[in-house]
């Protein structure tokens, strides 16, 4: 569906979208295909395990120029590869599918004409997606299966041209623009489906029951399907947290981590605003191989205090403010650390004398393009390291000016797209501190 809406008519309506208390910063109107806005309606096997069904997804030209494709990116495609791809797309309309690439993780849609500034336009499409075995963000551990990263979303488009970067294991890839999702899950009754978004269960047809969730401005969504184990509590300041469990979780381990949720959700509401989902799930498995895993209102975890506490933070840096994480994790990963550290009362004194540089090669803000081919530093560089600088910035500019630093950065950036030289620049304004010298010794480029 086209629609020639002027371009400034087409911003207001971007700016109005997220609210008139966080307007989008101007950097962020470059990137595009802007305002997505997935439908999805899926029905699953007996397990759980097996979807298919439909999804569409119309978007906007923000950009001055011409925008004659989109891609999207099949993220878990990775696990299959093009032998084998997990997640297929066929009987695609409102434009022409180029072949895979990317291990099969992209896909180029050609449109029938070039969308002009501010226009508007929607593809659709079939789709299939068979969970591997094995305890991952994407795949079966018994009877659970865990659908992180399963729905094909847009590629982001800038001035370096469409996102096409590699899968990784080792962090994330992932790269997208706040979109509303409105998504129909169909599945046998006695499997519960925790998802990003708010969800309604209705009855389906006879044993099945039909989950719909909807969810606005967040970047992805996950969901996953199995015969958890459930309890819910409020946080103090309303948002409603759910902890789902495996049967190898005890009833007091989650208990306790839905009591550590809830305090650590409003101690980082209360730093750098308020949560605006309204709803959190929470799914414990003890055979996760990685200690967490985020998305918009869903997190992934072992029973652990950290890692859920960071796996929370994440809600605010890549949910709420967004960044590219191949080629710039350590905006996700070094300032959910440090929110974590702050939740928990540490303080990370001393933390940056322990640093101890692998190469001249090796900075905080390399891409994970750096990090695949240095797998063993990755954590301790863009984890510690990264945490450790921003404490060290917090001790040279004050624990107040830090504060609202962090704060007025993410209001400034919400639902938007922060950049290594805007956060840079944000902490240049917030103090009369000449940073030259921290940003060389802490390794920390544009």
């Amino acid at each position: 569906m086209r629609n020639a809406l002027a371009l400034l008519a087409t911003l207001a309506v971007l700016l109005t979208a997220v609210g008139t208390a966080a307007p989008v910063p101007v950097a962020d109107r470059v990137r595009t295909p802007a305002a997505p806005a997935y439908v999805v309606e899926l029905t699953s096997d007996a397990s759980g395990s097996s979807w298919w069904g439909h999804e569409s997804v119309s978007f906007t030209n923000a950009s001055a120029d011409p925008l004659g494709e989109v891609y999207l990116r099949l993220w878990d495609n990775a696990h299959g590869g093009c032998p084998a791809p997990p997640v297929t797309v066929t009987a695609l309309t409102g434009g022409t599918a180029g072949e895979p690439s990317v291990d099969c993780t992209a896909l180029r849609v050609a449109l029938p004409e070039p969308l002009g500034p501010g226009e508007s336009d929607s593809i659709g499409f079939d789709l299939r997606i068979d969970a591997p075995r094995g305890t991952d963000r994407f795949g079966r551990d018994g009877p659970y299966t865990f659908l992180g990263n399963a729905l094909p979303v847009l590629a982001v488009r800038d001035s370096a041209g469409p996102h096409l970067d590699p899968y990784t294991d080792h962090g994330e890839s992932f790269y997208a623009l706040a979109a509303d999702f409105a998504v129909t899950l169909d599945h046998p009754s006695e499997l519960l489906v925790p998802a990003t978004g708010s969800s309604v269960d209705t009855f389906g047809s006879p044993g099945r029951t039909v989950t719909r969730a909807a969810a606005s401005m967040v970047r992805d969504f996950a969901w996953a399907a199995g015969p958890f184990r459930r309890i819910a509590a409020a946080s103090p300041a309303g948002v409603r947290v759910n902890v789902y469990s495996t049967a190898d979780v005890t009833s007091s381990d989650a208990e306790s981590m839905l009591a550590l949720a809830t305090s650590a959700l409003d101690a980082h509401a209360r730093r750098f605003g308020a949560y605006p989902y309204g709803e959190l799930d929470a799914v414990l498995d003890g055979h996760f191989w990685f200690s967490g895993m985020e998305y918009p209102g869903f997190v992934l975890d072992r029973v652990s205090t950290t890692a859920l506490v960071h796996e929370l933070a994440h809600q605010w840096w890549y949910g709420i403010v967004g960044d590219d994480q191949y080629h710039a994790p350590w905006l996700d990963e070094s300032f959910s650390d440090y929110a974590t550290d702050l939740a928990l009362g540490r303080t990370g004194e001393n933390c940056w004398d322990a640093v101890s540089w692998a190469s001249p090669a090796e900075r905080l803000t390399n891409s994970m393009r750096y990090w695949d081919a240095h797998p063993t530093r990755y954590e301790t560089v863009v984890y510690d390291y990264g945490k450790c600088a921003l404490h060290d910035l917090r001790r040279l500019i004050g624990d107040g000016a830090m504060a609202a630093l962090l704060h007025d950065y993410a209001r400034d950036h919400w639902y938007g797209v922060s950049t290594t030289a805007d956060f840079k620049a944000a902490a240049r304004a917030a103090t009369g501190t000449d940073l030259t010298g921290f940003w060389k010794l802490h390794r920390i480029g544009d």
